[in-house]
């Protein structure tokens, strides 16, 4: 049956390799859902030992000459954090409601709705020692771990070659590796598939016999769609239904409003793609329901006999518990995901002290949308990082890049036959040769060589604070990179777990007091300067592809505006002056748009539809 904890209204989603590489050891206790990254299997192996020898667990090392490596590293690790998790579990239930005490934390970070917190309420108001103690165990009944979930952006899927340098089996690539290391842990969790339709790993889900249910309808392996709109959600629940797989949550996330990589949509804004699947989630169930069953029972011989559990949540900007109460309700949200406002949280992520304080003055001009990343994604990042000093410094001593030691965002193949990383030693000193002979002008040059040395070895970067705060030896220099999304600008002090729940939950305030526009909004100003960054880049030679694309973005984000003015007097928790300023802040970014569409006319004046 199901043994997790379902009373908390928000998750903690993925950040970068590291910041939540161990977040479930710290948090998954107090009944708090939180996701680990796969993608840094030298990391696992690294933080499994350091969790090995801080609570005695016996570890053997299994180095890169095992066959298997990264899969069998990876499920060591869930391993060891799910022993861990149980462990905290089974040593709070002996603890004491009388003093102050992980249990008694347990309940007090809980929502005022939760039927736990309402018989704590009671306890504490009761003085009778027979009613005491029988009220002490039913709570105890409530305690149960939240979900130590993990998560693979499917883009990252590098082949991998043996000793001979012949590539190996597909089953060795880096994300069906990650997946099988999740299948064969011994965890009850979910796996959360980001950043797109990957059909190879997709496809080899069915290996897992976990991924299915048992004669009662039970999942002990679950899927999760990170998702950016309502059509590819739709595309890959069929695909994996036609599997036998069910989806258990579609997980919306704002395309730019975001940490980390950001994968803007066409101008199709958060709030109408929570509406359209307000509007559309009973179909969507429906119909892979019965795709689903059809397979089940032709496959496997078993089927769900009622309707398995499907979650739509939402992440991306979410900073005021106003915004958090709205999307639950209005758009019927199971969940809200917040990650940006934890960084500054030393009890649940992982950031050395000295990035840590770095991100606590971020202003909002130090937040960016950053082309470090060697995917040639755009990336949420704060300036100042020590990996963006060392970057600097070696491009500034002649020698530009990173030698690229862990080679999992490989995919350049310009200047070779097995892809490299364009933030590679490798990739930018021949990319530079090649600058320089194409007799640029001085500007030109300078200009194209800066896009070619601003990318930085996220691999290694990003994994860098869970070393350091942890002393782990590493023989390589470790300067930290870091994925914060814009929200961190109006969060400026380290808090506690409990007053960061506290905060989600409306029970005290953690904002500055820093102006913060309403979340749809400061998404909406992203996507408009976004808009007008795209309309540079086409507008000197458009094919009709780009005229196509630029109108659909235009009408997409007129669309939305006029979504949001709808939406505004709905939005019953807010003060007027609140909702007058969203106003004027639309109407303010709706002449914006209409200045730069007027001001490039060339690449509008052809309505969408007639273009082929």
């Amino acid at each position: 049956m199901e043994n997790l904890n379902n009373d908390h209204q928000f998750h903690i989603p993925v950040m970068g390799t590291a910041f939540t590489i161990d977040t479930p050891i710290k948090v998954a206790r107090f009944g708090i859902s939180s996701v680990i990254s796969l993608c840094d299997d030298e990391l696992c192996e690294n933080m499994r030992q350091y969790y090995s020898g801080v609570f005695d667990i016996e570890y053997t090392e299994i180095s890169k000459k095992v066959d298997d490596f990264r899969a069998k590293r990876i499920t060591a690790y869930l391993n060891v954090v799910n022993e861990i998790v149980n462990r905290q579990i089974a040593e709070m239930k002996q603890q004491s409601f009388e003093e102050a005490s992980d249990l008694v934390k347990y309940f007090e970070c809980l929502p005022e709705t939760s039927d736990a917190t309402v018989l704590y309420k009671i306890l504490q108001k009761t003085m009778n020692t027979e009613e005491r103690a029988r009220i002490k165990e039913q709570l105890l009944g409530f305690v149960k771990p939240g979900s130590i979930d993990v998560n693979i952006m499917t883009k990252l899927d590098r082949d991998t070659y043996d000793k001979n340098a012949e590539k190996r089996e597909t089953m060795y690539s880096d994300a069906l590796s990650a997946l099988r290391g999740f299948a064969e842990s011994d965890l009850e969790a979910s796996i959360v598939f980001s950043a797109g339709f990957n059909r190879r790993l997709y496809g080899y889900i069915d290996q897992f016999d976990d991924f299915f249910p048992d004669s009662t309808g039970f999942l002990k392996k679950k899927v999760i769609l990170k998702v950016s709109d309502y059509r590819s959600s739709l595309t890959q629940g069929k695909f994996l239904a036609k599997k036998g797989v069910w989806v258990s949550e579609y997980r919306i996330e704002s395309g730019l409003n975001c940490g980390g990589h950001a994968f803007a949509s066409d101008g199709y804004l958060l709030g109408p793609i929570l509406e359209e699947f307000k509007q559309n989630k009973t179909d969507l169930v429906s119909s892979l329901f019965v795709t689903c069953n059809k397979v089940l029972e032709q496959k496997r011989d078993i089927s769900f006999s009622i309707f398995p559990e499907v979650d739509i949540t939402v992440q991306g900007g979410i900073g005021t518990y106003n915004e958090h109460n709205f999307l639950l309700q209005y758009y019927n949200l199971k969940r809200t995901g917040w990650a940006t406002p934890f960084l500054l949280v030393p009890e649940v992520t992982i950031v050395d002290d000295e990035t840590r304080q770095l991100l606590s003055k971020a202003e909002e001009d130090d937040l960016y949308l950053s082309g470090v990343s060697p995917l040639g994604v755009p990336f949420n990042s704060v300036r100042g990082t020590e990996s963006e000093k060392q970057k600097m410094e070696r491009f500034e001593n002649g020698k530009p890049g990173s030698p690229c030691p862990k080679g999992y965002l490989v995919s350049n193949t310009e200047f070779s036959k097995k892809p490299v990383c364009t933030a590679s030693v490798f990739f930018q000193k021949r990319k530079i040769e090649q600058l320089k002979a194409l007799s640029l002008s001085s500007e030109a040059l300078k200009n194209a060589v800066s896009k070619v040395v601003e990318k930085v070895c996220l691999c290694e970067d990003l994994a860098a604070s869970a070393l350091l705060s942890n002393n782990i030896e590493n023989k390589r220099p470790l300067k930290t990179a870091v994925c914060a999304g814009p929200n961190l600008a109006y969060f400026s002090r380290l808090s506690s777990l409990k007053d960061m729940v506290g905060h989600i939950y409306g029970r005290i305030q953690l904002l500055n007091n820093k102006y913060r526009p309403n979340l749809f909004v400061s998404e909406l100003k992203m996507y408009v300067n976004y808009f007008s960054k795209e309309i540079q880049k086409l507008k000197d030679e458009p094919t009709q592809l780009d005229i196509k694309y630029l109108n659909r973005f235009r009408d997409n984000l007129n669309d939305g505006i006029q979504y949001y003015h709808d939406l505004v007097p709905k939005l019953v928790n807010e003060t007027v002056k609140y909702k007058v300023k969203m106003k004027e802040e639309l109407e303010t970014l709706t002449s914006e748009l209409d200045e730069m569409v007027n001001s490039s006319s060339h690449l509008f004046s052809v309505p969408v539809a007639a273009v082929s």
